[in-house]
């Protein structure tokens, strides 16, 4: 899993790339903290576009995330979800604790 970071004027682009599961998702959460630490954004936008296979550690990285952005009183937007990891965040009802377009 890589974590390409892009910020600018306190909006944080984060885009994840590659197979999120139990072996890469601690790794990559990590790498968001920094990512969001260093920026301290009040806009994050996690774009998981390039992210080919994800099981249930990505609602775990996607609810740090959100859990570091209510600390900073920032929003989290999930973008660009490809089908296979949408099913997985339908199923778990993600959707109704983050913005997912």
């Amino acid at each position: 899993m890589e974590v390409l970071a892009k910020s600018a004027d306190r909006n944080l682009l984060l885009e994840l790339e590659g197979e999120l599961d139990h072996h890469a998702a601690k790794d990559a959460i990590c790498q968001i903290e920094r990512a969001i630490d260093a920026a301290l954004p009040k806009k994050l936008v996690l774009d998981m576009e390039r992210v080919t296979f994800m099981d249930s550690s990505g609602i775990a990285l996607i609810l740090r995330a959100r859990q570091k952005m209510d600390l900073l009183d920032g929003c989290l937007l999930v973008t660009n979800v490809p089908g296979q990891a949408r099913r997985v965040l339908d199923a778990a009802g993600i959707g109704r604790l983050v913005t997912i377009r």
